[in-house]
């Protein structure tokens, strides 16, 4: 059993190391770029300094000329913040489950090669597991790890709990991905709160729509969270699930949110280059570039 484990985990970066070294590093450093040079401290003018960097406060307060010196910021902070709800999981070889691990190592291992700090939070209607950030490829391994092997007490979904524990995790800016299906309400106020601190970003994993060659309609069906059954016509799920993504589109808009929609058994490649090149639009449009 360990054997296959350690071997689905070894996949799972052979899959996503060729992508992330030929294409989605280099489009992930254009857009998280972190924020540059950082302020260290202050300390007396020496000839040949500039005097564009002159601390007048400081200055004035003791009568010596002061200048502002600062660091260059080499590495921002990453973190995932992963829905492991019951909706999310169905066993753990399921394509939701798969669709998650691979588009969360993808992240991972673009953010290590940009010498960035990964961190993992897993959540359902508790917070089930927190791996702090830091960096290396035994470091990714761990997360990529836990997003296949993890297995999670909780059955429902509680964002309130998990951006919450966030915030009191992340002294400093950072660039946040929340994956979920998003099969939950009242969240909306706590990410926009978050947007105004962080880049934050939605992921939102969706369900592969109804068949109509399979030849079912109404069907008894169980939810996943609640434990509650009832009769669901799967012809009218197709307009229901557009309707879910409409809803989405709308609050990760007024949330300052950029909103990733990934349907199950897609390929995690191609949506995320997607993304990205999105995300560097957008910055040249608000830039004027």
């Amino acid at each position: 059993m360990l054997d296959e484990l350690d071997q689905r985990l070894n996949l799972l970066e052979l899959k996503c190391r060729r992508p992330v070294e030929h294409l989605l590093a280099g489009e992930y450093r254009s857009i998280f770029r972190g924020r540059g040079i950082e302020f260290e401290d202050v300390r007396p003018y020496q000839p040949g300094d500039d005097v564009r960097t002159m601390d007048w406060k400081v200055t004035a307060r003791t009568g010596t000329p002061h200048i502002k010196r600062y660091v260059e910021e080499r590495e921002q902070f990453f973190y995932l913040l992963v829905d492991v709800s019951a909706s999310m999981r169905h066993g753990s070889h399921s394509d939701k489950s798969k669709t998650v691990s691979e588009i969360c190592a993808l992240l991972t291992m673009a953010a290590i090669k940009n010498q960035d700090r990964v961190g993992l939070i897993l959540f359902s209607d508790e917070i089930e597991q927190i791996v702090p950030a830091a960096k290396g490829r035994s470091h990714a391994m761990r997360i990529m790890d836990e997003l296949i092997n993890f297995q999670p007490k909780g059955s429902g979904t509680n964002f309130t709990e998990a951006l919450g524990r966030f915030v009191h995790i992340a002294s400093k800016r950072s660039v946040v991905f929340v994956v979920s299906d998003f099969f939950t309400e009242n969240y909306t106020q706590e990410l926009q709160n978050l947007a105004c601190r962080h880049d934050v970003n939605a992921i939102h994993i969706a369900q592969k729509p109804f068949d109509p060659a399979a030849g079912l309609s109404l069907v008894r069906m169980q939810d996943a969270e609640s434990g509650q059954q009832r009769i669901v016509d799967l012809k009218a799920q197709p307009q229901a699930g557009v309707e879910h993504h409409l809803q989405l589109k709308r609050e990760m808009l007024e949330s300052g949110v950029n909103l990733l929609s990934l349907q199950v058994g897609a390929d995690c490649v191609q949506a995320l280059a997607g993304f990205f090149q999105q995300r560097q639009r957008q910055s040249a449009d608000a830039t004027g570039g």
